[in-house]
C-alpha cells in the first residue's frame, strides 16, 4: 500500500492552501501548526502574517476559516485569542486515518523514502584481545537502534564495526604466542565466548609481566610490531589468530545483547593500513597537511591550548608511525569513495568530540566531505552507578558487559517468574522472557536518556514494571494481547461512523503521529525520541482501557469492534516501535 498522510499533514496542507486564497499577497505561508490542550491542533501562523501584511490579525484568521472548504477532516475551528485557530478534528477522519494505517501492514502507513541515500554507521567498537565493558554498551545500542530505524525508512545502510584490531601492543601478543605457541589451542576445535575471552586475558596478563621483567623479551615485541607492519607472513597469521579469537568473545557478547553483527560488517583499523601512506602524501601534497617538528601536521584557528597555542591533529607522527586521525581520515575515503555514502555517522563516546571535529573538517578541506556528503558524530554521554560516578566494581574496575547483561537478566527472570503463575508461563518461556525483558531493560534505559547526557545504571528501575521503563511497555503489549485472546468472536474492526469517547480521541491522535516521530527521529539522529512516544502511548492506552470497557457486554458490538481496532493498532505500533529499538516484545508476560 501506499504511505498514509498523518492528520496533521492533511490539516497543514489545508490550512496553507486556505491562507493563499485568503491572502494572496501573503505569498507561500506556514500556519505552524502543533498540538494543542484546547482543541486537537492550533496554527500560529496568522500572527506572523498580520505584522507582514499590517492587518488585524483575527480579522485575517475569520477570512482564512471562510476559506477553507468543507470536508469530513475539521469539526470545528475558532478564532482564538490575538488570531489564533484553534481546530478539532472529526472523529470520523481519526477513525478512518488510524484504518488506512492499520492496513498497511507492518509499516503502518510509514512512508519508505525511495529517493534517500546510503549511510554508514561506524558503532559497536570493541577491541581485539580486550574484554567489552560497560562503556562499549552505548555504542552498540544505540547505533543498533540507528541502523534499525533508518533502514525502515528507507535508508540504504552499511555497518560498519570499526574494532581496534592493529598497534603496537600486538607486537608484545603475537611474540609471546610465537615463544608459546600452544597458549590459544583448546579442545576439540569449538570454544564459547568466555572460554576464549578467559584464554586471551590469561595471554595478555603473561605477555604484559614478560614485557615489564625482561627487556630482551621486550626488544623482539618491537621488532614483531616492525614485521607486522611490514607484512610478515608468519607475523600476520598469528595477528589472524588474536582477531578470530577475539571473534568468538564478540559474537557471543552481541548475541546476549540480542544484536546481529557479521564478519562483512567488521572493517577494523587494519582495513585502512595500506591506504595510511597515500592519504598522509594527499594531504601533504595539497597543503591541508603540513610538516611540524617532523610530523604531519593540520592545524585550526579555533583549536587552542591552554598556552593559546593551535593544537595539530597528528596524521603521521615524527618517527613515521602513523595517529589514529590518519585511519579515520582513511576510513572517510573508503566510504565516501567507494561505498558512496551520502552520510556517515559515527556512535562515538562525547570524549572524542574534538577528534572528529578536527577530522571532519580535514576531510572537508580535502574535498572527501562536501554539500553532498555529510558526516555527524553521535556523540553519547558516560553510563553512571547509582553515585553518580562512573560505573564501576566495588573493586573499582570497570564492569564487564557480560556480568552487567547477566546480571539484568537475572533480576528481569525473577520478576517474570513472580508473575508467570497468573497467566500459565512455562520454564522454557520464563527462561526466554526473562532474556528480552533483562536485554530490553538495558537497551530501554540507554536509549531512553538523550545520547549526549550520562545516565544512572539502576537495574532495579529498569526493571520496574511502572515508570518509564521497557517492562511497562512489553507489560502493556502483552496486556493487549490477552485481552484481544478473550475476545472471542469479536475482531478488531475500525467504525469510523462511531462518536469517540475522550480518551479513544487522545490515543488515536497519538497513534497518527508514529510516521512523524519515525521521520524526526531518523533526521536528527534521536533514538530517544521513540522512546518517549512509545512511553507516551502506553501511558495513554492505559487511561484508555482504564476509562473505556472493551470488553463489556453493555456495549454495541461495533463499540466493542472498534475498541478492539484501537486495541490492535496500539499494540501493532508499539511491537514495531520496540523492534526499531532492538527490543522484542512477548506475546505472554
Amino acid at each position: 500500500m501506499a504511505s498514509v498522510n498523518s492528520l496533521a499533514s492533511t490539516l497543514q496542507q489545508q490550512l496553507a492552501d486556505a491562507l493563499t486564497a485568503a491572502l494572496p499577497d501573503a505569498g507561500t505561508a506556514d500556519p505552524l501548526l502543533r498540538r494543542s490542550d484546547r482543541a486537537d491542533f492550533q496554527a500560529n501562523g496568522i500572527l506572523a502574517l498580520a505584522k507582514k501584511l499590517k492587518g488585524n490579525p483575527r480579522e485575517l484568521a475569520a477570512k482564512v476559516t471562510d476559506a477553507l472548504p468543507a470536508s469530513d477532516l475539521i469539526k470545528e475551528i475558532e478564532v482564538s485569542g490575538p488570531g489564533f485557530l484553534n481546530v478539532t478534528l472529526t472523529d470520523r477522519a481519526i477513525t478512518g486515518t488510524l484504518a488506512a494505517r492499520a492496513a498497511d501492514g507492518d509499516r503502518l502507513g510509514v512512508p519508505a523514502n525511495g529517493a534517500a541515500g546510503t549511510t554508514v554507521i561506524d558503532y559497536a567498537q570493541p577491541n581485539v584481545a580486550k574484554e567489552m565493558h560497560v562503556g562499549h554498551l552505548r555504542s552498540a545500542v544505540i547505533g543498533d537502534a540507528m541502523v534499525r530505524i533508518l533502514e525502515f525508512t528507507g535508508e540504504s545502510v552499511v555497518r560498519r564495526h570499526h574494532i581496534g584490531d592493529w598497534g603496537t601492543q600486538f607486537g608484545m601478543l603475537i611474540q609471546y604466542l610465537v615463544e608459546h605457541p600452544h597458549e590459544l589451542d583448546h579442545e576439540g576445535g569449538q570454544e564459547d565466548g568466555e572460554a576464549a575471552m578467559s584464554s586471551l586475558n590469561r595471554l595478555y596478563k603473561a605477555s604484559r609481566a614478560l614485557f615489564d621483567s625482561d627487556e630482551e623479551f621486550k626488544a623482539r615485541s618491537r621488532d614483531r610490531v616492525v614485521a607486522l607492519q611490514a607484512g610478515d607472513a608468519e607475523t600476520l597469521a598469528m595477528w589472524q589468530r588474536f582477531v578470530d579469537e577475539s571473534k568468538i568473545y564478540f559474537y557471543s557478547v552481541f548475541d546476549k545483547l540480542d544484536m546481529e553483527i557479521s564478519d562483512p560488517d567488521i572493517v577494523g583499523e587494519s582495513g585502512y593500513n595500506d591506504m595510511l601512506e597515500e592519504t598522509c602524501r594527499i594531504l601533504e601534497e595539497t597543503g591541508v597537511a603540513v610538516r611540524s617538528e617532523g610530523a604531519l601536521c593540520v592545524f585550526f584557528d579555533d583549536v587552542l591550548g591552554p598556552d593559546g597555542n593551535k593544537v595539530p591533529l597528528i596524521v603521521k607522527k615524527t618517527n613515521g608511525g602513523y595517529g589514529y586521525a590518519a585511519t579515520d581520515l582513511s576510513a572517510i575515503r573508503d566510504r565516501v569513495q567507494n561505498l558512496k555514502a551520502d552520510a556517515l555517522l559515527y556512535v562515538v563516546d562525547v570524549r572524542q568530540s574534538l577528534h572528529f571535529k578536527m577530522v571532519f573538517e580535514t576531510a572537508r578541506r580535502a574535498g572527501w566531505l562536501n554539500e553532498g556528503v555529510k558526516a555527524h558524530q553521535l556523540a553519547f554521554g558516560t553510563v553512571l552507578g547509582k553515585d553518580g560516578k562512573p560505573f564501576k566494581t566495588r573493586e573499582g574496575v570497570t564492569v564487564r558487559l557480560e556480568d552487567l547483561l547477566d546480571e539484568a537478566v537475572e533480576r528481569a527472570t525473577a520478576v517474570v517468574r513472580e508473575k508467570a503463575g497468573k497467566v500459565g508461563l512455562s520454564e522454557q518461556e520464563i527462561v526466554e522472557n526473562g532474556r528480552y525483558v533483562g536485554v530490553g531493560a538495558v537497551k530501554y534505559a540507554d536509549l531512553s536518556t538523550s545520547a549526549v547526557r550520562d545516565y544512572k545504571f539502576d537495574l532495579d528501575q529498569m526493571v520496574s514494571l511502572s515508570g518509564d521503563t521497557s517492562v511497562y511497555l512489553q507489560y502493556a503489549y502483552a496486556r493487549i494481547q490477552s485481552i484481544l485472546r478473550k475476545a472471542g468472536d469479536a475482531r478488531p474492526v475500525a467504525h469510523p461512523e462511531l462518536e469517540l469517547a475522550p480518551a479513544e480521541r487522545t490515543l488515536g491522535l497519538h497513534l497518527d503521529q508514529f510516521g512523524e516521530v519515525l521521520a524526526e527521529v531518523a533526521a536528527q539522529y534521536e533514538p530517544h525520541k521513540l522512546a518517549a512516544y512509545l512511553y507516551q502511548l502506553a501511558s495513554l492506552y492505559t487511561t484508555f482501557y482504564d476509562q473505556c470497557h472493551v470488553l463489556s457486554e453493555d456495549n454495541p458490538s461495533e463499540v466493542v469492534e472498534n475498541r478492539l481496532f484501537l486495541c490492535d493498532l496500539t499494540a501493532r505500533t508499539l511491537h514495531r516501535g520496540m523492534a526499531l529499538l532492538g527490543i522484542r516484545t512477548p506475546e505472554r508476560l
